[in-house]
């Protein structure tokens, strides 16, 4: 059969057909480490074999008088009471005389049970079946109890494979007369009933669970030998008597407090006794506490909170002096160092010269270029802001950033082509071309014809006006324009250039013939 909380059906990892070694699948595992070893006498080997119930909360011996061998973690049909019962092979071998000379079980004893044969799909089939009724078996008998105003507590019910015996597994700090509740569960559930008492710790371990260290309980995989704890057991070993931290799963005191008590007695012999207060001329001095790692024993004033350490040796002097009725001076407590190793300070290394910052200071170079083009750029971009006029904010739409770029742009693009028409015209004449130009007879360039236009308004006649006139165009010549006269350049209207008044001309024409 495989793995019962197995979600494939069968084990992947220990390959042991059920017998797993977590408390899951079978509690109170045992390691069988002699079953691949040869022995001498193969007909002396043991012929008992342990077999686990109900998940190896609980174990028996039986007798294999048959010459098939069972191996660990094979269900097998044992004998039971009117009946049968199927159980699993925990433990085969030589290792069960040790666990027979363990619990005081001898190997020759008539009264052991047999095994019946190796369990068959039928007897599975009908086992899990009835193990199906267990949680509802345990329900209703904890409220039968309770209607009969019984003082105990149902921990735990096992039925029989082929369901013609229940076992009652009940905790209860009293005596218990449970006659009637005998005669109820048997009427009720139609099976053989029997009754036995546990203990809180045995409850635990029924149940399982995981303990304040971290691992799984003690009781419930591989503890069966319960040991009573007291809270000397504690003050030995220098614990703090606190109910919560040192009491378990089962509300008891922890069974682990055990495991190092006789490590502690031991090395206890060497500390002197009756040494729980010292006579001093500054008062009586109380024990605090003792430490066997280091030899040393916890001491302190009534006038003072601070704790004297004191060797055994200086106690035992103390004690020598009090039983002569002589009180010490002084304690003489040890001084108490730490031995963690002192950091050491690096020391001075002259590194000058060979490490160079030329780069350093070039990168900061740039950086700062950089940050001061930044700067400058902004400055102008505030100034243009503030130059321009203020748009309305509904009408139209905000300049962006790459829009204000575009305009720097040209702007620079137009200063630097008047710089250049600027140089070039500031250049110096070469000499072939002035002597060409000087050698050449000068041209008369015509006279530009003035055109008057006349006023807007109503004409005034002024004969000297007149007379100017005729003489001013007659001295001319005809009115037709010279070829080599430039065209008369039209005004543009945009510009807003006012027409001079009438009288202005007038002066302009004196000026020319004087």
């Amino acid at each position: 059969m495989a793995c019962g909380s197995c979600g494939t059906g069968t084990p992947n990892g220990c390959k042991s057909n059920g017998g797993c070694s977590t408390g899951s699948c079978n509690r109170m595992n045992v390691h069988d480490w002699l079953m691949n070893l040869p022995f001498a006498n193969p007909e002396g080997s043991c012929k008992i074999v342990e077999v686990s119930f109900n998940q190896g909360s609980r174990k028996d011996f039986f007798r294999n008088n048959s010459l098939q061998h069972y191996f660990k973690g094979e269900l097998i049909a044992v004998e039971g009471v009117a009946g049968f019962d199927v159980g699993e092979v925990s433990l085969s071998g030589e290792l069960v005389r040790l666990q027979m000379k363990k619990k005081n079980v001898n190997e020759l004893n008539t009264d052991l049970k047999k095994i019946l044969r190796k369990a068959t799909q039928t007897d599975l089939d009908k086992m899990q079946e009835n193990k199906a009724r267990e949680k509802e078996v345990l329900i209703r008998s904890r409220a039968i109890a309770r209607q009969l105003n019984l003082q105990m507590k149902i921990a735990e019910v096992e039925i029989q494979a082929d369901g013609k015996k229940a076992t009652f597994f009940y905790i209860a700090d009293d005596r218990v007369d449970f006659r009637e509740l005998i005669k109820v569960y048997a009427t009720e559930f139609r099976v053989k009933v029997e009754m036995r008492q546990i203990g809180a710790r045995q409850e635990a371990g029924k149940v399982g669970g995981i303990g304040s260290c971290g691992r799984e309980l003690c009781c419930s995989t591989w503890l069966q030998d319960f040991k009573s704890v007291n809270t000397n057991a504690a003050r030995y070993q220098n614990l703090s008597i606190n109910q919560t931290k040192l009491s378990g799963q089962c509300g008891r005191l922890k069974c682990c407090l055990n495991y190092e008590l006789d490590t502690y007695l031991d090395a206890l012999q060497d500390f002197p006794e009756n040494a729980d207060f010292l006579e001093t001329t500054k008062g009586r001095a109380m024990l605090i506490k003792k430490d066997i790692f280091k030899n040393l024993m916890w001491y302190t004033l009534p006038d003072s909170n601070r704790l004297y350490p004191l060797t055994i040796v200086r106690v035992k002097e103390i004690l020598s002096l009090n039983h002569r009725g002589v009180k010490a001076d002084e304690l003489q407590p040890v001084e108490l160092s730490a031995n963690k190793s002192k950091e050491l300070e690096p020391e001075f290394v002259d590194v000058v010269g060979q490490i160079s910052l030329k780069s350093l200071d070039k990168s900061s170079k740039r950086k700062d270029k950089d940050n001061k083009h930044k700067a400058n750029n902004k400055n102008i971009d505030r100034k243009q802001q503030g130059n321009r006029p203020e748009a309305p904010q509904s009408a139209e739409k905000q300049v962006s950033h790459f829009d204000r770029k575009k305009e720097k742009q040209q702007q620079n693009g137009g200063q630097n082509n008047n710089n250049n028409q600027q140089r070039i015209r500031q250049r110096p004449e070469p000499a072939e071309n002035r002597k060409s130009r000087e050698s050449q007879p000068q041209q008369q360039q015509p006279v530009k014809k003035i055109h008057v236009q006349p006023a807007e308004g109503p004409k005034e006649s002024n004969p000297a006006i007149d007379n100017l006139a005729s003489k001013i165009l007659a001295s001319t010549g005809s009115d037709k324009k010279p070829n080599n006269q430039k065209p008369q350049q039209q005004r543009n209207p945009n510009k807003g250039h006012q027409k001079k008044p009438p009288h202005h001309r007038r002066d302009e024409k004196k000026d020319k013939e004087d």
